[in-house]
């Protein structure tokens, strides 16, 4: 399987964005030098895109197909591309604080700690639907990764939990109350540039 090893400082730089929004606490000191040529449409196009790549962990096939799939559903192609993306599993212990970072939640999913609906999945990319109920399996969550002094739990416990997610933390236990809309989504992406991309 495909994984993308680029080192996030170092990627973040080169993106023009905080590392924060991928759940890392740190700010790289050096500056990104870079020559005073404009940037034409196309780059801007190609850097929106690569933005939510990276943010998601997405490789470019799956990325395409999610677009592709976007097209053909109801409403504003770029607002679903970016509610599917929110929508995937490993995003979702990310958001609900069950990780430190999306790369992490991954890393969970697939060594089967997750249960959706009470079945195990371990699939990363699986895409939560509302109403469903993700979980850590229980014998798991005793584990020093989760509760420890400087296990996961203890380090998100400050990450405010989205709107359309209702997460029980003792439990370890988080429910989709709703499909998140765009304005919920707190990425700094301009999808309707990654939608212009697509469409030439």
């Amino acid at each position: 399987m495909a994984v993308n090893r680029v080192p996030y400082l170092k990627r973040c730089r080169s993106l023009g964005m905080e590392p924060q929004y991928l759940g890392i606490d740190k700010k790289s000191t050096r500056e990104l030098k870079r020559s005073n040529r404009k940037m034409s449409e196309y780059g801007l196009q190609l850097r929106e895109k690569q933005k939510a790549k990276f943010i998601y962990g997405v490789l470019e096939k799956p990325f395409r197909n999610y677009y592709e799939k976007a097209v053909r559903m109801k409403g504003m192609t770029g607002a679903n591309l970016m509610t599917m993306l929110e929508l995937r599993l490993d995003n979702i212990l990310f958001r609900a604080g069950f990780a430190r970072t999306r790369r992490e939640a991954r890393q969970i999913v697939d060594h089967k700690h997750v249960l959706v609906n009470g079945s195990c999945v371990n699939i990363p990319s699986y895409e939560v639907s509302v109403g469903d109920k993700i979980e850590i399996k229980e014998k798991k969550q005793s584990s020093a990764r989760y509760k420890a002094e400087n296990g996961i739990l203890a380090a998100t416990a400050g990450r405010a939990v989205p709107e359309w997610l209702d997460v029980d933390v003792e439990h370890m236990a988080a429910t989709v109350k709703e499909a998140p809309t765009r304005e919920m989504i707190d990425v700094p992406v301009n999808e309707m540039l990654i939608v212009e991309l697509y469409s030439k």
